[in-house]
């Protein structure tokens, strides 16, 4: 027997609200519905990972990546999402920085961390801000690795930044959930 998840559909209430506006209003009902694929995929590459040091789940929304690498062994890790920080705190036990990709693109990331993961955001991020979000977050992580459900971002076409490795699970429905770690490179 299946039980259906208390949280509604994300897509037609991102269409509705826009993103920041969906967070406000459900940041307390998010479940991410690909946890089996975040799961398979982070269980799957955890090998590629330098968890020695802090590790950064990044728009953490309801710490579906921290719970993961917390079962895999993890143990210094913190959360950062400006809308789902409570639920990701109540979730994981973890402490949760509030910064959302504007003060990051504007002030970086204060401190250093072995890895940042970022689960299901990143496509979210204005094209014109990308660059600058993604630069800032690899000053503070020699490894930043990207879950999406789409091809996007593209970061390996922003100049400066190398995709070190790809890897996709399939959803039920023949859809691919993609990981990407990416490193960056010297400017010219």
């Amino acid at each position: 027997m299946t039980t259906k998840s208390r949280a509604p559909k994300i897509r037609p209430l991102y269409e509705e609200h826009g993103a920041e506006g969906y967070y406000r209003e459900f940041s307390d009902d998010y479940e991410n519905p690909h946890l089996q694929q975040i799961r398979a995929l982070l269980e799957r590459n955890f090998g590629r990972f330098d968890c020695s040091g802090q590790v950064l789940d990044f728009a953490a929304g309801g710490g579906e990546v921290a719970s993961v690498l917390q079962s895999l062994g993890t143990k210094n890790m913190i959360g950062c999402d400006p809308f789902t920080h409570a639920l990701f705190e109540r979730k994981t036990g973890l402490p949760c920085l509030r910064h959302d990709f504007k003060d990051v693109i504007r002030n970086g990331l204060s401190g250093q961390y072995s890895l940042i993961v970022s689960s299901f955001a990143m496509h979210l991020c204005p094209a014109k801000d990308l660059f600058s979000l993604t630069w800032n977050l690899l000053q503070a992580a020699p490894l930043l690795v990207i879950i999406t459900p789409h091809k996007r971002p593209e970061l390996e076409k922003l100049q400066g930044i190398e995709l070190l490795w790809e890897d996709a699970v399939e959803t039920e429905r023949g859809k691919k959930v993609r990981m990407k770690g990416y490193g960056s490179t010297p400017c010219p």
